[in-house]
């Protein structure tokens, strides 16, 4: 059995917030105004339906060691036969929704801005994050494949390796759409409440995305309104406003929210890979089973060591 003896800690500050929040915004001398809003729409409950992972402290405890905080997401594409076609690209991890460290820029922007300067810290996954532009492929790829996913982070300095397997959930629609009413009901039933952290009934959805939001540099927020990725140059957007090298300082700028998602992995398979000595490389794997079978009522994790 593989043993962590890392305490439970966030990862390392290096995160990011989002979704527009449904409210009417007021604009105070040009400036934007703190909004207020809150949305029980898909509120996770109080009773955890899932217990920590048994590899979520190893996990977290490798990226705090380290200064690389990206890793790699593969997702399922199409070509124009029809054919299934591995896509791959490197994202920046966010950390274990929704527990996002800000950096103070970000931090003052959200006390600004929202309500109460955001969330509680009432909540802890062992989800995942990214974010991402909703006019990349990678999320109409997510939509085509039955949001499969694969993350792999290679630690060089550690000489370890992991890998999440499962499936990939967008959030952060200002329109609240079914999707996103669905996405947040799979993912609350992956939150769990933190002992005496504070009051949940002030925490939303709305909150949560767009504290990732905040984290991006007013330059990256602008990048939410650039001209579509992937669009020959020479095609210039119908839409003035969608420009290069525009600065946000507004949270819950329309434009840029609409094209902004929080991603959040919903782990299925973990697999940890340790080449840190070469006499004796060692490997563990753990597959979730899901509740509801062999008087399973939150799910388990079946863990087991592999020969590498």
């Amino acid at each position: 059995m593989l043993s962590s003896t890392v305490g439970n800690k966030a990862l390392n500050p290096l995160r990011v917030a989002s979704t527009r929040l449904q409210a009417t915004r007021l604009l105070i001398e040009g400036s934007p105004a703190k909004v207020s809003t809150f949305s029980t729409m898909g509120l996770p409950g109080d009773k955890p339906r899932h217990a920590q992972a048994p590899w979520r402290e190893q996990l977290s405890s490798h990226l705090d060691r380290t200064q690389v905080y990206e890793f790699t997401i593969a997702t399922i594409g199409y070509d124009s036969k029809g054919r299934p076609v591995p896509r791959v690209r490197t994202c920046g991890c966010r950390g274990f929704f929704p527990e996002l460290e800000l950096h103070p820029s970000g931090q003052k922007d959200m006390d600004e801005q929202v309500e109460d300067g955001g969330n509680p810290p009432v909540y802890e996954s062992d989800l995942l994050t990214f974010t991402t532009d909703i006019r990349m492929e990678k999320l109409h790829q997510l939509d085509a494949s039955g949001n499969a996913v694969e993350a792999v982070f290679w630690l060089k300095d550690l000489m370890i390796q992991w890998r999440i397997k499962g499936t990939a959930l967008s959030i952060g629609n200002p329109s609240v759409d079914s999707k996103e009413q669905e996405h947040r009901k799979a993912l609350g039933d992956w939150l769990r409440p933190k002992e005496g952290a504070g009051d949940i009934q002030k925490w939303t959805w709305e909150k949560a995305v767009t504290k990732y939001f905040a984290n991006h540099s007013p330059v990256m927020r602008g990048s939410f309104k650039s001209p579509p990725p992937g669009q020959p140059r020479s095609k210039i957007p119908d839409n003035p406003e969608l420009q290069l090298g525009q600065k946000v300082t507004d949270l819950h700028d329309p434009i840029a929210r609409e094209n902004f998602r929080v991603v959040a992995i919903v782990p299925e398979e973990a697999e940890y890979l340790d080449l840190s000595n070469a006499d004796d490389v060692r490997r563990w794997k753990w597959d979730f089973q899901a509740a509801g079978s062999e008087g399973n009522s939150t799910g388990r994790w079946n863990e087991s060591e592999l020969w590498p």
